[in-house]
C-alpha cells in the first residue's frame, strides 16, 4: 500500500504564514512513516508543482528536463538547470535527509515469548530508548519481490513496547536501564503458532503481495500518534521524526515556492534529501556515497559543462546542509554553552562547530547570513557547551567529498531523537524563506 501524497502548499503563502506551514509540515510528516515514504512524498510535491521524475538508470542527455527529480530508495535530490548556464555559473545545493532513529525490523520477525508474539528489531540511529516505551507503533518501508518489484507498505498502530511497572521493578525510577535485545522489542500479538514469518505475512497482506513471492524487506516502526500543536499561544509543535522532514519540508516549500519563476535562473538549483544520516551515510543513498558527485558530474554534462569546466563549477559551488539543531533545554540549561542560548521560535540555526563536526566557516557563515537578511528573518548561533560532545551532520561529508563551501543550519529542537520531538512554528517558514533567498542567489 502507497500512501496517498501530502496536499502540497500554496506555495508563497506557506512561506508567510506559520499557520498555513505548520499545516502542510504536519501533512508531510504524517504521510512519510519511513524514509521511503518520504522520498515518495517530495516526489508527489514537485510533480505537482512541474517537475519530471527520471530514471538515473537510463542514459542523460541535452533532452533531460530541466525541472526533474531522481529517486534513489530512501534518498531523492530534484533540479531546475538554466537554459543557459553563464561562464560562472556554479550549483546551490541544499542538502538534508529523511531518516530519522527508529527500530528496525530483523528477518523473520516474529519471535515468541512467555506467551506473546513479540516483533524481533534493533535499534536504527540513535534514538532516545525510553521514548519508544508505552507508545502505540505501526510499521512502515518497503518490501521487495522475487521478481525485484518494490511496494511501499505501513500500518496503522499495531505494537507497543510495553513498560515495567514500578511494583516489579523498584528501581525503575532511580536508574532506567534498557537493554536493547531483551527490552525493546514490541509485543504485537498473543502467541497462537510459532510462525517465525507471521509479521512479513501480515505486511504482504498489506500490500497486496504473496507471502511466497517477498524477497526482502526494510521496514521501521514509527510513532502513530499524530502530530500536535501545543502550549499558551499554539506557538510549539510535537511530532515525531522533526529530526530531518522539518528540514527536508523546508526545502522542498522553498523549491515549491519558486516554481514559477525558474526561467530566470542563472545558477543550476538542486535539492538533496539523502538516506541514512542516523546510521553514519555510509551507504549508496548516504551522504558519504557518490549520489551527489555523480548527480553534479551528469547534470553538468546536459548543461555542456564537462571535464575541467565541470571540476572548475563544482569548486564555485556551495552548499547548505539543512538538519536539526538543539535549542537550549529549560531544564538542563548547564549542558549548553553559557553565552550562545539559542531558542524554539528565534529563527534557524547556524550551526559552528571548531573541530568541523559541522561544515560551518568564515565564508559559509557569509553566505547563510546573507541570506536570512534577504529574506527578512531572523537567525541565531549554536554552539555545543565545550564539555558537551557535539554531534554531526551530512555538511563535513559533504565538504570533505566535494571540496565545496559547506555551511550547516537547522531548526532548534527539543527531545531530539525522541519519538515525539518539539520544535517552535515560527522557525520552519523562517528556514524556508531563507533557503528561497539562498537559491535566488542573495
Amino acid at each position: 500500500m502507497t500512501s496517498a501524497p501530502s496536499a502540497p502548499p500554496a506555495g508563497m503563502p506557506a512561506l508567510h504564514s506559520p499557520d498555513a506551514y505548520t499545516d502542510s509540515l504536519i501533512d508531510f510528516i504524517t504521510a512519510s512513516p519511513s524514509s521511503y515514504h518520504a522520498a515518495a512524498q517530495v516526489c508527489a510535491r514537485l510533480e505537482a508543482a512541474g517537475f519530471t521524475p527520471v530514471r538515473e538508470t537510463e542514459p542523460w542527455d541535452e533532452a533531460l528536463p530541466r525541472r526533474g527529480l531522481v529517486i534513489r530508495d530512501g534518498a531523492v535530490a530534484a533540479w531546475a538547470l538554466p537554459a543557459r548556464p553563464g561562464r560562472n555559473a556554479a550549483f546551490r545545493i541544499i542538502g538534508a535527509h529523511t531518516d530519522s532513529p527508529a527500530l528496525k525490523l530483523k528477518p523473520a520477525a516474529a519471535l515468541t515469548r512467555a506467551g506473546f508474539q513479540l516483533i524481533n528489531a534493533e535499534v536504527y540511529g540513535g534514538p532516545l530508548l525510553n521514548s519508544f516505551l508505552d507508545r502505540e507503533l505501526g510499521l512502515a518501508g518497503r518490501l521487495t519481490t522475487r521478481d525485484g518489484r518494490t511496494v511501499l507498505v505501513r500500518t496503522g498502530p499495531i505494537a507497543r513496547v510495553a513498560q515495567v511497572a514500578p511494583h516489579l521493578d523498584r528501581s525503575v525510577n532511580d536508574s532506567l536501564h534498557l537493554d536493547p535485545q531483551a527490552h525493546l522489542l514490541p509485543l504485537w500479538a498473543l502467541a497462537d503458532d510459532d510462525a517465525p514469518n507471521a509479521v512479513e505475512a501480515h505486511l504482504c497482506e498489506i500490500a497486496g503481495i504473496e507471502p511466497t513471492e517477498l524477497a526482502g524487506h526494510d521496514i521501521l516502526t514509527f510513532p502513530t500518534e499524530p502530530p500536535a500543536r501545543f502550549g499558551r499561544d499554539q506557538e510549539f509543535l510535537a511530532s515525531a521524526r522533526l529530526d530531518n522532514l522539518s528540514s527536508v519540508h523546508a526545502g522542498l516549500v522553498a523549491l515549491e515556492a519558486l516554481a514559477g519563476v525558474m526561467a530566470d535562473l542563472e545558477d543550476p538549483l538542486l535539492l538533496i534529501a539523502f538516506d541514512h544520516e542516523e546510521v553514519g551515510s555510509m551507504t549508496r543513498s548516504g551522504a558519504a556515497g557518490p549520489l551527489l558527485e555523480t548527480l553534479l558530474k551528469r547534470l553538468g554534462a546536459v548543461m555542456g559543462v564537462e571535464g575541467d569546466a565541470g571540476a572548475a563549477m563544482i569548486a564555485r559551488s556551495t552548499c547548505v546542509s539543512a538538519d536539526a539543531g538543539h535549542s537550549i533545554h529549560p531544564n538542563y540549561p548547564g549542558l549548553h554553552d553559557p553565552v550562545v542560548r539559542p531558542r524554539l521560535n528565534g529563527g534557524p540555526l547556524l550551526k559552528i562547530n571548531a573541530r568541523q563536526r559541522y561544515a560551518t566557516d568564515a565564508p559559509g557563515e557569509a553566505l547563510w547570513r546573507r541570506a536570512c537578511a534577504v529574506a527578512g528573518v531572523p537567525q541565531q548561533d549554536f554552539v555545543s557547551n565545550n564539555a558537551v560532545p557535539c554531534g554531526t551532520t551530512i555538511g563535513p561529508i559533504t565538504a570533505a567529498r566535494l571540496g565545496m563551501t559547506t555551511v550547516d543550519v537547522g531548526v532548534p529542537l527539543l527531545s531530539m531523537h525522541s519519538q515525539r520531538e518539539m520544535c517552535g512554528v515560527q522557525d520552519g517558514p523562517w528556514m524556508a524563506r531563507a533557503l528561497r533567498a539562498y537559491w535566488s542567489g542573495s
